[in-house]
């Protein structure tokens, strides 16, 4: 008969195991973020790229809607920095 070795629950590995589930969710959406970040800067390449035919209406409004991406990517950049800070802290040995 095999016998089985079974993992001791204790608090110690409650923690353990919540600390790396929560290592990973950050690794997650730190990755997720970079690839909406590169996304967004694609978007404003070809906006900034496209000429329009309609430049009288169409100018005014690219040049607004290029702001609005360059504002939300400044957000999401600052919330991915706030992240990888948490991240960073998560991981220096307690003192």
């Amino acid at each position: 008969m095999a016998t089985s070795k079974r993992r001791r629950n204790s608090l110690t590995r409650l923690i353990e195991d919540v600390v790396d589930d929560a290592k990973d969710l950050v690794d997650d959406v730190v990755d997720r973020a970079k690839d909406v970040e590169r996304d967004g800067r694609r978007a404003i390449r070809r906006a900034a790229r496209d000429n329009g035919d309609d430049r009288s209406d169409g100018s005014d409004r690219s040049t607004r809607e290029i702001d609005e991406l360059k504002s939300a990517l400044d957000d999401l950049t600052a919330k991915v920095n706030r992240l990888v800070a948490l991240q960073a802290e998560a991981r220096k040995p307690d003192q």
